[in-house]
């Protein structure tokens, strides 16, 4: 299936109302219904790929995340927009309503999602991986390729229509009782319901003519991800059997620790330390950036604990636009291994009026340091 623009698929405009979004949808899935198009592969994709257009315009979250990163965004496939990704079963459960009675008891019969004469459609079960990212990935956005082993179909599998029930997934029993004929309708005991069972099995493969093999999916990573999030990539996971839909590839982000910056959301934090001497005479010292550094100056008198405020010098954030700060937290040095000579110097300054503690107006004290800190 196609990565294609959900716009473009329900074939609205970027500013159109949830109303408008709503009417385009129903008029595509009216027209590529199964029941109105039985045995029509091509417009059953068309229908799944509306369904999957319309979950995305549908819901106000998932809309902002594709408007602003497009196909990369988390929760959007992990690097494309894809029509196949969504089953028979969760379209007809989760968009019915829209429908009205459009599919109640007409031509095509049995309501929205009846599917009659169709087996159910089977989904893949999900898999799920951790990927390790360093904070220069994490802040510009990295494209990867991981090693996933799932099931796929063995080659040489292949599937018929199931014997039992005809390849409709429902077996019927009619029964005669006291007031007359009877008909139930059940599952397939033999298909589960799915319509189709393995004809002949690949060497190797499962009951469902599936086996294990290790494949590599490329993956998109946005910039801005943190510890923790998922990205689902659909239809990555493990094939189904007799043709389901397969499942999805679950991606856990994990950050790799940074050897001199710590994160806190988008900004970063880093501490510098400097001598006493610098801090009473000023300097110009050197702080890491996520890629490359930047050269900071140290006022004269700076005292240990100040913090200095590198704006824009932090990661992007998924859910917000620009960039956070660097906060550079200042260190006052005191030095332990003193030569003679270096002790009686600072002995004739121990008592020097310049070297006495004497905080002004101008000093921030402990409390307003932290206040100010977490204020930006």
């Amino acid at each position: 299936m196609s990565k294609r623009d959900p716009y473009e698929v329900l074939g609205v405009g970027r500013n159109a109302s949830a109303d408008e979004i709503k009417k385009a949808y129903r008029k595509l899935a009216i027209k590529y219904h199964p029941d109105k198009n039985p045995g029509d592969k091509a417009a059953e994709d068309k229908f799944k790929e509306a369904a999957s257009a319309y979950e995305i315009l549908s819901d106000p979250e998932k809309k902002a995340r594709y408007d602003q990163f497009g196909h990369a965004g988390p929760g959007m496939g992990g690097g494309g927009f894809q029509g196949g990704g969504m089953n028979m079963e969760d379209i007809f459960s989760q968009f019915g309503d829209i429908f009205g009675e459009a599919f109640g008891g007409g031509a095509f019969g049995g309501g929205f999602g009846g599917q009659r004469g169709r087996g159910r459609v089977i989904k893949g079960s999900n898999l799920r991986v951790r990927l390790r990212l360093t904070l220069e990935e994490i802040a510009n956005g990295a494209e990867k390729k991981i090693k996933v082993t799932k099931l796929v179909r063995g080659k040489g599998s292949e599937y018929g229509s199931c014997g039992t029930c005809g390849g409709t997934g429902q077996v019927r029993r009619v029964q005669s009782t006291f007031l007359g004929q009877m008909q139930t309708v059940s599952t397939c005991p033999a298909c589960g319901g799915m319509g189709q069972t393995v004809s002949k099995r690949a060497p190797g493969s499962d009951e469902h003519g599936l086996v294990r093999e290790e494949v590599v999916v490329p993956i998109q990573i946005p910039a801005g991800v943190e510890e923790g999030m998922q990205l689902n990539i659909s239809g990555m996971g493990n094939e189904a059997p007799a043709g389901g839909i397969p499942g999805d590839l679950l991606v856990v982000i994990e950050e790799e620790a940074h050897p001199q910056l710590r994160r806190d959301g988008r900004n970063l934090h880093h501490e510098v330390f400097v001598s006493v001497i610098d801090a009473a005479l000023g300097a110009q010292v050197e702080v890491p950036l996520v890629t490359g550094k930047a050269k900071v100056k140290i006022e004269p008198g700076t005292q240990s604990n100040h913090i200095l405020r590198l704006k824009g010098k932090g990661l992007p954030s998924i859910n917000q636009h620009g960039l956070g700060d660097l906060f550079v937290h200042v260190a006052v040095w005191t030095p332990t291994d003193l030569t003679k000579d270096e002790k009686a110097a600072l002995e004739k300054l121990r008592n020097s009026p310049g070297f006495q503690p004497r905080p002004t107006a101008k000093d921030k004290g402990f409390f307003e340091r932290v206040k100010e800190m977490f204020s930006n």
